[in-house]
C-alpha cells in the first residue's frame, strides 16, 4: 500500500497571477516526475553563498505538453526578471517549488511565503535549465 504525503508548495502560475501556496499530494517525488512530465532542479544556494541552504528547494518545471506545442513563458517569473528577462531562456509553464531536507526523493517539507524573497533572487538570475528550453527550440 502506497502511503500519499502533502506538503505546502510555490506555484508561479504561468499565466501571471500572482505566486502562492499550494498544497501537493504525492506517494513520492520520484512518481511525480513521472507521471506528470516534469523534470525538476535543486536549489541548494545563492550566488556568492560560502555555504548551502539547510532546507535546500526543488523547482518542478514541465517540459513535455500533452499537444506536443511549447508551455508559455511564464509571465509570473518574466516579471520578477524584469530587464534581465531573455527569451531564450525564459521559464515556461506552471513553475511549482518545493522545500526539502536531508533528501530531495524522500523528506519534503512545508514551504511558506517566507521563502518567497529567496526564490525570488535565484529567478531574477537564473534562466531555466538548458533541457527546458532545449525542448522548446
Amino acid at each position: 500500500m502506497d502511503l500519499t504525503y502533502t506538503y505546502d508548495a510555490i506555484l508561479f502560475p504561468s499565466d501571471g497571477r500572482q505566486p502562492s501556496l499550494v498544497q501537493l499530494m504525492t506517494r513520492s517525488l520520484k512518481a511525480l516526475d513521472r507521471e506528470h512530465g516534469n523534470i525538476m532542479q535543486l536549489v541548494e544556494a545563492l550566488d556568492g553563498m560560502n555555504r548551502k541552504f539547510t532546507n535546500p528547494y526543488i523547482i518542478f518545471y514541465p517540459t513535455v505538453s500533452r499537444d506536443g506545442m511549447p508551455f508559455p513563458v511564464n509571465k509570473s517569473i518574466r516579471e520578477i526578471q524584469a530587464r534581465a528577462f531573455r527569451e531564450e531562456t525564459a521559464w515556461r509553464g506552471n513553475i511549482v517549488i518545493a522545500k526539502y531536507r536531508d533528501s530531495p526523493f524522500s523528506s519534503m517539507m512545508d514551504i511558506s511565503m517566507a521563502d518567497f524573497a529567496i526564490l525570488r533572487n535565484y529567478l531574477m538570475t537564473h534562466g531555466a535549465p538548458r533541457q527546458a528550453v532545449q525542448m522548446v527550440l
